[in-house]
């Protein structure tokens, strides 16, 4: 009775980081547009939402080299393609830089995802629409069991944001995430926020060359009144 008490507690504590996903987008943003993503998932899900174009139970070169192919055709720079696996199933996962977020919608590499990022009133504003596009391969009864998430790192402070899973997580990150059977079914999984328009990086740069500057005028200051408190005692 008390091992079952502690093990419905420590389930309990166990933090909501360890959800696993089965397919997966988490992106790091700059203000600027550009950024990084890391695209993770079993391979009849990359066929079902981006159209790998080998079959998921083809060999880990295949995939690899398939999936390099979306993400170089989309512009992106490839830094890394795997597979591993996990509970003895393939996982493929790529990791790439682009230049401009507002370039990935409806690209070789992105056609599940239509993103849009603009400045508005000294903000920017995030949208997006995470989808299956119509006539990809259905992934099996087998691969829609599970969750799958898109997640965003971004650059400044965030405003408000449109019904992420978690709310704003660690200051600046927000995520959505839904049902890979819904969203095999055609589920739209809208996503949104609306963040500063100054990174927080450059904010704090900023903060901190005001500082010196403040400090450096203060200490000349000083030096001048201790210079002029000296002349006139000489004087007198």
């Amino acid at each position: 009775m008390k091992a079952r008490l502690l093990a419905l507690v420590l389930l309990a504590a166990a933090p909501r980081a360890c959800v696993v996903y089965e397919y997966e987008h988490e992106f790091w943003l700059r203000v600027d547009g550009s950024g990084s993503v890391n695209v993770s998932g079993r391979p009849a899900l990359w066929r079902a939402f981006k159209g790998l174009p080998v079959a998921a139970d083809a060999d880990p070169e295949a995939l690899r080299r398939a999936a390099r192919s979306l993400f170089d055709g989309a512009g992106l720079r490839v830094n890394r393609v795997t597979v591993t696996r996990r509970d003895g199933r393939p996982i493929l996962f790529v990791a790439a830089d682009f230049t401009d977020l507002n370039r990935l919608a409806g690209s070789a590499a992105f056609p599940d995802l239509t993103l849009d990022l603009r400045r508005a009133a000294g903000r920017l504003e995030l949208e997006g629409v995470w989808q299956r596009p119509e006539g990809l391969p259905d992934p099996g009864a087998e691969a829609r069991a599970g969750l799958m998430a898109v997640r965003f790192h971004l650059p400044s402070k965030v405003y408000s944001h449109r019904d992420a899973v978690e709310g704003v997580q660690r200051g600046n990150i927000v995520a959505w995430r839904q049902e890979v059977a819904r969203a095999t079914s055609g589920g739209r999984l809208e996503l949104g926020a609306s963040l500063d328009d100054r990174s927080i990086l450059g904010s704090t740069v900023t903060l901190f060359a005001a500082v010196i500057v403040l400090a450096l005028c203060l200490l000349g200051l000083a030096l001048w009144l201790t210079a002029r408190r000296g002349r006139r005692q000489a004087a007198g």
